[in-house]
């Protein structure tokens, strides 16, 4: 699908030695078979195991710019910079900046359509979604299950998004335009929140910008991930309530 603009594949790490490797390789692998231009952003978020090490390894194979904090200070900072330096390696206002996690459970594969569907169909931002149909969860526990199936009835009620089903998902394709306008309308406020709510407030942001947010359906392999969840559930799911009552 050779195109002429640009992908930057961005990533939150934190303690994700165990799976980079593989999901690094994926990547390349999907990108050069679709002819695909593209960067890696890596956000080490102060990792205690080998990350720093095997990042310093796989950059010297792949196009990987790797931004360090130095020490853990959670999802929410770690997209903050993310953005501001995943936009710094764009060249073109269609440019896409997909992010996901960096845990193994969002497969690469689904990027070209993601990016296809941004530039080909005109949406600005792109969500892969685990509710659409042929979306699947594979491994997931039960109770995470419920909490997503109940953050989307939440969403439904405050946001003006008729083709989005999935809110919560981060696995997402930006348009960079888009992306930049928001930093330069919200500033500091465009993600303030410091957990995996994160990623919702930032949807919130968006949406005051653009209606042409779509979605492909994706499988969520969990059972890839090694190691435990990072996301506390009940907390999380309160700062997105307190979010989306207290959006501006």
């Amino acid at each position: 699908m050779g195109t002429k603009n640009k992908l930057i594949l961005a990533l939150p790490a934190y303690n994700e030695a165990a799976n980079l490797p593989a999901l690094i390789e994926s990547a390349h692998r999907v990108f050069t078979d679709n002819e695909l231009t593209y960067e890696i952003v890596v956000v080490n978020d102060g990792s205690t195991d080998a990350t720093a090490q095997v990042l310093g390894e796989l950059a010297a194979q792949y196009p990987i710019h790797v931004v360090e904090h130095p020490e853990n200070r959670g999802l929410g900072a770690a997209i903050r910079t993310l953005l501001p330096a995943a936009l710094d390696r764009t060249l073109d206002p269609d440019d896409a900046v997909v992010c996901m996690d960096a845990d193994n459970t969002h497969d690469p594969a689904y990027v070209p359509q993601m990016v296809e569907k941004l530039w080909r169909d005109g949406y600005d931002i792109v969500i892969a979604s685990r509710f659409c149909e042929g979306s699947e969860e594979v491994g997931v526990p039960f109770v995470r299950r419920l909490m997503s199936r109940g953050a989307r009835l939440l969403f439904r009620i405050f946001l003006d998004l008729p083709e989005v089903r999935d809110y919560t998902c981060g696995y997402r394709a930006y348009r960079a335009q888009l992306l930049k306008q928001a930093l330069a309308k919200y500033g500091d406020r465009l993600i303030t929140r410091e957990g995996f709510a994160c990623t919702d407030e930032l949807l919130v942001h968006l949406s005051t910008l653009t209606k042409r947010v779509g979605e492909i359906p994706f499988v969520l392999r969990y059972d890839r991930k090694q190691g435990r969840s990072k996301l506390p559930l009940f907390r999380t799911i309160l700062e997105t309530l307190r979010m989306l009552i207290q959006k501006d």
